[in-house]
C-alpha cells in the first residue's frame, strides 16, 4: 500500500538558496539547511550540489541521519547532445547514491554553459543523441536499483512543451515533473501530470508568477534576474496548481517522492553586521515562513 502523500514529502536545499550555478547567491550552511528542514516536518532531502554534503555515501547518509533525516536522491547536470555518453563512468556517482539510501537520480540534459540564462538550439541528431544517452544513464542507474529521470529545466535543453513532448516519443526515461519549472517554460504542469503520469517518477513541487515567467520566455528578464524577483512563490500564491497536480497524481497511483522546491537566490550579509551567524539565522527564518506557508497549503487543500 502506497504511504500516504504526507509521508513522501521531502526538502531540498534550493529552497534556501544552495545551487550549483557559479555565483548564483549567498550559500547557507548545510547544518543550518537541514535543521530548518527538519524544524519545518521534512524527513527525507535531496542532496544539493556538489560539495553541499560529503562525497561518499555513507558520510552523506550519517549527515542526514543527525538531522533524522533520509535521502531522497540528487541532481545531476550532464551533457547528453555533444557525443556518445559512456554510462559507465558515472558508476561512482550511482554507487554514492545508492550507499546513501537514495532511490531517485534527477538528470538536467544541460547545456555545458553554467547557469540557465541561455541555451542553444539543437538539430535532429542532436536530439537523437540526447534521447539515445538519456537512456543509456537510466538504464545504468537501474543496474545500481536506481531510478533515472529527466528534470525539465528553463535554461537546459529540455525547457518548452514540444521539447518534452520530444523526449516522451524518442525516450523511454522517466519524468521528474517540476510544477515551477514546467510552467515557466511555456507548459501546463498539471495536464502534463494528467497525460503523462506513467512516465511520471519523482516530483519537484514550485509554484510561479506567470507574469514573471512570461517575461523569462520574451527575454525581457533573465531566469537568474527573474529567481531574485521572487518568480517562485510558496505553494498556492502562484499560478501552477499544485495541489491539483498533486491530487492528480495520487488518484492516479503515483507512489514516488514530491520534494518542496521554491528556487531562491539570497543575497550576502549586509557589510557591517555584527555578527555573520546572526544574519544566516534570519534568512533562515524569512525562508521557513514560506516553506511553512507551502506546507499550510498543501495540508488544508489535500486528504492526508
Amino acid at each position: 500500500m502506497t504511504a500516504p502523500w504526507i509521508h513522501r514529502l521531502a526538502g531540498a536545499p534550493i529552497s534556501w538558496g544552495v545551487c550549483e550555478v557559479p555565483g548564483w547567491g549567498y550559500q547557507l550552511p548545510a547544518d543550518l539547511v537541514l535543521s530548518e528542514m527538519a524544524a519545518a516536518g521534512l524527513r527525507a532531502a535531496e542532496f544539493g550540489p556538489d560539495g553541499f554534503l560529503p562525497d561518499g555515501g555513507s558520510e552523506r547518509a550519517a549527515v542526514l541521519h543527525r538531522f533524522g533525516m533520509s535521502a531522497v536522491g540528487g541532481f545531476v547536470p550532464v551533457v547528453v547532445h555533444a557525443g556518445e555518453v559512456e554510462a559507465t563512468d558515472f558508476d561512482p556517482l550511482f554507487g554514492a547514491f545508492k550507499e546513501a539510501g537514495a532511490g531517485v537520480v534527477v538528470f538536467a540534459a544541460v547545456s555545458g554553459q553554467d547557469g540557465y540564462d541561455s541555451r542553444p538550439e539543437l538539430g535532429d541528431d542532436e536530439w537523437t543523441l540526447l534521447c539515445m544517452n538519456l537512456d543509456r544513464l537510466a538504464e545504468r542507474a537501474a543496474a545500481f536499483g536506481l531510478v533515472g529521470t529527466l528534470h525539465p529545466h528553463v535554461g537546459t535543453l529540455v525547457e518548452r512543451p514540444q521539447e518534452i513532448d520530444r523526449v516522451l516519443l524518442g525516450a523511454t526515461i522517466g519524468l521528474c515533473l517540476d510544477t515551477g519549472h514546467c510552467l515557466a517554460g511555456g507548459g501546463d504542469p498539471l495536464a502534463l501530470a494528467k497525460v503523462a503520469t506513467r512516465r511520471i517518477r519523482h516530483v519537484h513541487l514550485k509554484d510561479v508568477d506567470a507574469a514573471l515567467a512570461a517575461r523569462v520566455r520574451t527575454g525581457e528578464l533573465t531566469y537568474t534576474e527573474a529567481v531574485a524577483a521572487g518568480m517562485y512563490r510558496p505553494l498556492g500564491a502562484g499560478d501552477a496548481r499544485v495541489a491539483d497536480i498533486v491530487a492528480t497524481l495520487e488518484a492516479a497511483g503515483y507512489d514516488g517522492w514530491y520534494v518542496l522546491e521554491q528556487d531562491r537566490i539570497l543575497p550576502a550579509p549586509r557589510g557591517g553586521e555584527d555578527d555573520p551567524t546572526d544574519a544566516n539565522q534570519r534568512a533562515a527564518a524569512a525562508i521557513r515562513a514560506d516553506v511553512d506557508a507551502s506546507l499550510a497549503h498543501l495540508r488544508a487543500a489535500l486528504p492526508v
